[in-house]
């Protein structure tokens, strides 16, 4: 059993959390002042991610982009800012690296959905949109191979609906030049077969 530390009494800054975050085991994020424990991903949540961050950083690297592949970065969106550093699956960034403990300027988020925490994961999604230089976010299914895709228009707003993607379609990633077929996303998982 691990023992956590107790939660502190009072709303935490961004930097107060880090500094608390250190000491606790397993992956937290801070909404609003509120430190919150994320749950362990699936098997297929895994695969998703790896496969993703491969696909997208084998992209980066064969076209020379400055542009690189994070996975599991602490972001800190627009609105609340003090008090709030998300986690997404991924993220693109093309700001040049840093020791900073939080991402600086990301161009693509990339969360993956699971049954366990879609509410959170959707509730993530319009504190990313916050973020100055976001221009996608994506929402990949786990059970099902399907996404959702979220594109800054050209005037700086976002959609009212984001675009659907099937198993037969290809999903493209205008902010970093990205386009494979949906099911690439899938290659490893028991969904790669059939969907």
């Amino acid at each position: 059993m691990v023992a956590l530390r107790k939660r502190p009494p009072r709303r935490l800054t961004v930097d107060e959390f880090l500094d608390w975050a250190e000491d606790q085991d397993g992956l937290w994020q801070l909404r609003d002042g509120e430190p919150e424990l994320m749950n362990p991903p699936s098997v297929p949540h895994g695969e998703i991610l790896g496969e993703l961050g491969r696909l997208i950083g084998n992209h980066l690297w064969s076209r020379g982009s400055p542009c690189r592949v994070v996975v599991g970065p602490g972001v800190i969106p627009h609105l609340r800012s003090d008090h709030t550093m998300l986690v997404p699956d991924l993220a693109v960034t093309c700001a040049p690296p840093s020791a900073a403990r939080a991402l600086a300027e990301p161009v693509l988020l990339i969360e993956i959905l699971s049954p366990s925490n879609e509410r959170q994961t959707r509730a993530n999604v319009w504190a990313f949109a916050s973020i100055p230089s976001v221009q996608e976010i994506l929402l990949i299914g786990s059970i099902r191979v399907g996404a959702e895709l979220l594109r800054r228009r050209p005037d700086g707003a976002w959609p009212e609906q984001p675009e659907a993607l099937g198993p037969a379609d290809t999903l493209r990633l205008e902010s970093i030049g990205f386009a494979a077929p949906m099911r690439d996303a899938y290659a490893t998982t028991v969904l790669g077969a059939g969907g």
